[in-house]
């Protein structure tokens, strides 16, 4: 009976083993503010497809898709971990009610990973600005390579926002590609599209 329940506790033990995730916490491409809580609160299993927000959250909804590349443009990248993190309607991140997790990031967060043929896609609102702010609406992508490494890229920012001037545009770095992305509605549902180039633009890569 001891025998038994000895290798009861470590059949326990490797489905715990089992659904663990460990990353190479590795940050790339110079100082990235707060970028490591990506890792704080990540789920064991991830999907290329995920929702940020529920179905009351106040705001208009919007949906992003794209492609994650290689470094030579081309070829789509699986396996790659996308973490995103935004304002709510109101310019704030703000907390979610039992939120315990990355608490300076807010409720909206969330992860994709991309399958097979490097696609991924997150429901979410439109962000609104900071208040009493001429920075533009962003949505603040921070990429995780298994093999090398986590790094930030260029916000999501949108063509129609009136507070992205020219003046705002010369100072994008075009990390990962171009984070500007334009947006069609679709009844009530904003839609974008941005693919990204892993390193692309990313010092010491």
């Amino acid at each position: 009976m001891k025998l038994i329940y000895t290798l009861f506790g470590f059949a326990i033990a490797l489905s715990g083993c089992a659904q663990s995730q460990s990353y190479l916490k590795k940050q790339v491409g110079g100082p990235c503010e707060d970028c490591h809580l990506m890792f704080d609160g990540i789920p064991v299993t991830i999907d290329s497809k995920t929702i940020l927000v529920d179905r009351n959250e106040p705001g208009e909804p919007l949906i992003i898709r794209g492609i994650i590349y290689k470094q030579d443009g081309k070829t789509p990248a699986s396996g790659v971990i996308l973490y995103v993190y935004q304002t709510d309607n109101a310019g704030l991140y703000a907390r979610g009610q039992n939120q315990t997790h990355a608490l300076r990031h807010g409720h909206i967060r969330g992860w994709v990973k991309t399958n097979t043929k490097g696609e991924y896609e997150f429901k979410t609102i439109r962000p609104a600005s900071y208040p009493n702010s001429n920075i533009p609406q962003h949505i603040h992508p921070i990429i995780y390579e298994p093999d090398k490494g986590y790094y930030w890229i260029d916000e999501y920012q949108f063509e129609d926002d009136s507070k992205l001037t020219p003046a705002v545009r010369k100072q994008v770095s075009d990390r990962g590609g171009s984070g500007i992305i334009k947006l069609t509605k679709d009844n009530d549902t904003w839609l974008g599209q941005r693919d990204i180039i892993l390193g692309f633009n990313v010092s010491n890569y």
